[in-house]
């Protein structure tokens, strides 16, 4: 019932979010390294944010569990709406989603697998903002093409629901597939002409909301091969974010977080793939893939006692990333006017 609720509302309501946006000139305008033509409304994010807080509120158990990532959420939400009608510094983003990740580990959840020592504890909150807010980030820059963050979003919250139904988790399974169906019920509004964005509101609402659902649930259990499950389902994003980090830095052109937060470019995975000679709907639809088989991997090591065969997934893993690694380099090249037949 929660969720046919959560598609409902989505669907429902983005229409009027749009009309509203439209009204009060709410506009992501067209500029040199965007893609879109014509101006655009935003606040499609709100949709998504009433679509999984009516999920939850239907579900007592769910909602208890999740306290701290809908009050982390309503503050991202809420920043991200001010940042995309008004515009805020990165230090302000960052701050607030610093306290957002705060609200999770306050609420009882973090990274947990250091041992049970003052160094091994702060180690672990440590390492869950990292997580938490490198995921969101990660995420928000995935919305550069129609359908991208949405979707990719969708394909990894049904790995989660998946892995969280074979492994008892019932609340995992529950949220994941909240946020599955809204994100379907979103997808057909941010690829037809009458289009809706997400905004830097919905992007990282949805972003803190997955890297929540992987600190929340218990996917390593005796088994530390495990660990890897949400790396594996969250690959995409995670390989996207570093890699371009990287370049960016080797190249000079951050410096510092609040540049690696404000920087602006067409040098992510997506990117690089229309560079390749990719069309937009098909670099949309091969990120899918490669995510669907990250995923895939995820489920492998979670049901899997075996030692070697979970290390066998985790190699195809690198495989895969490897092969992004590469694409992204040759489409790199493409766009500073390398010849690969030279």
């Amino acid at each position: 019932m929660y969720i046919v609720t959560s598609f409902i509302i989505v669907f429902l309501s983005v229409p009027l979010i749009r009309k509203l946006a439209v009204d009060h000139q709410i506009l992501d305008f067209p500029d040199r390294r965007k893609p879109h033509k014509n101006a655009v409304p935003l606040l499609g994010g709100v949709a998504i944010y009433a679509g999984v807080v009516s999920g939850l509120i239907l579900d007592p158990a769910s909602f208890h569990l999740f306290s701290g990532l809908l009050l982390g959420g309503t503050l991202i939400l809420i920043v991200g709406i001010i940042d995309d009608i008004y515009g805020l510094s990165s230090r302000i983003r960052l701050i607030v989603q610093l306290i957002a990740a705060f609200a999770i580990i306050g609420f009882g959840s973090r990274i947990d697998f250091l041992p049970n020592t003052l160094f091994g504890n702060a180690g672990e909150v440590i390492l869950t903002l990292i997580w938490i807010i490198g995921i969101t980030n990660a995420v928000n820059y995935l919305d550069g093409l129609d359908g991208l963050a949405v979707g990719t979003t969708a394909i990894s919250a049904t790995f989660f629901a998946i892995i969280g139904y074979f492994t008892g988790q019932h609340e995992i399974c529950t949220v994941s597939w909240i946020l599955t169906v809204v994100c379907v019920a979103y997808i057909p509004y941010n690829v037809k002409r009458n289009k809706i964005f997400l905004g830097d509101a919905g992007s990282t609402f949805i972003g803190f909301t997955l890297a929540s659902i992987a600190v929340i649930g218990n996917w390593a259990s005796d088994n530390v091969i495990r660990l890897s499950v949400p790396i594996l389902i969250l690959g995409v994003p995670i390989f996207d974010m570093v890699f371009t980090t990287i370049m960016r830095i080797k190249e000079g052109k951050v410096h510092s977080i609040s540049e690696w937060i404000n920087y602006t470019g067409k040098d992510h995975f997506h990117h690089r793939l229309i560079d390749l000679g990719l069309r937009t709907r098909g670099s949309v639809l091969f990120i899918y893939f490669i995510t669907a088989a990250l995923g895939i991997s995820a489920v492998l090591i979670s049901r899997t006692e075996d030692t070697i065969i979970g290390i066998m997934a985790i190699f195809q893993g690198i495989i895969i990333f490897g092969a992004i690694g590469v694409l992204m380099i040759v489409g790199a090249k493409r766009r500073s006017g390398w010849d690969p037949a030279e």
